[in-house]
């Protein structure tokens, strides 16, 4: 985990605004990667020499990626290999302006920022919701849920009618590895009212930095974790579009 009370060498390049050294052919550019090596990306994806995910990699990403039990399920562990390291969870510079406790989505930079008091943030990689289907302006965080239950609201179902078994009407899809809304969820409301949009962890890690969902806002698993446990009751939420 990232120490609460010093900022990591990922914030600290994160803070100076790093970016990509070079942009090359095919896709792919260098940037330096967790422990300020340069790397080379293709695609979001971390390549050795030889073109495939690099061995060994870092120990704090490890750390937070790993494998964790809760809540009586085995979270499997994430090949955070696999994904730019710009979407790692790291304590930051707050860019937001906003006041601490307030949580705010990044949507075109695929980011979720919770201020903290002291000027700093803490920034997690998400995914959002594709074109047509994403959601934007402020409201509060009126509802937390453990591993919680998924109910696609009916509009999803009329889209989709492989999902009609787990629609309102017949309950929902139990809590579960394979729940849609992963480990945590955290219900937006606005003026009173539930927007349908969450905040929640997913299965698929791969889909972070990416715009693939029906309008809510996806964390890893371990991420959604870390968020819960530090979000305060009836946080603010403002999502940029």
């Amino acid at each position: 985990m990232i120490s609460n009370s010093s900022f990591s060498r990922r914030g600290f390049l994160s803070m100076l605004g790093v970016g990509a050294a070079s942009t090359l052919a095919g896709c792919a550019s260098t940037a330096p990667g967790p422990s300020g090596n340069i790397v080379t990306y293709r695609d979001g994806v971390a390549l050795r020499n030889d073109g495939l995910p690099p061995v060994g990699g870092d120990p704090e990403a490890a750390m937070m990626y790993g494998a964790v039990e809760d809540g009586g399920y085995l979270i499997p562990a994430i090949p955070y290999e696999r994904i730019n390291p710009r979407y790692y969870r790291q304590r930051v510079v707050d860019p937001t302006g906003e006041r601490p406790g307030t949580i705010v989505v990044d949507t075109p930079s695929r980011f979720l920022y919770l201020v903290e008091p002291g000027g700093s943030a803490m920034r997690y990689g998400v995914g959002i919701g594709r074109d047509g289907f994403a959601w934007s302006g402020e409201g509060v965080i009126q509802w937390r849920q453990k591993w919680p239950k998924w109910t696609p609201p009916d509009e999803m179902v009329a889209r989709q009618p492989q999902l009609v078994k787990y629609s309102i009407a017949n309950g929902g899809m139990p809590p579960g590895l394979t729940n849609p809304l992963g480990a945590r969820a955290l219900y937006i409301f606005q003026n009173g009212q539930d927007t349908l949009y969450r905040l929640h962890g997913s299965p698929e890690w791969n889909s972070i930095g990416k715009a693939v969902s029906s309008g809510c806002v996806r964390l890893m698993n371990q991420d959604i974790i870390d968020l819960y446990e530090r979000v305060p009751n009836k946080a603010r939420v403002v999502v940029w579009q």
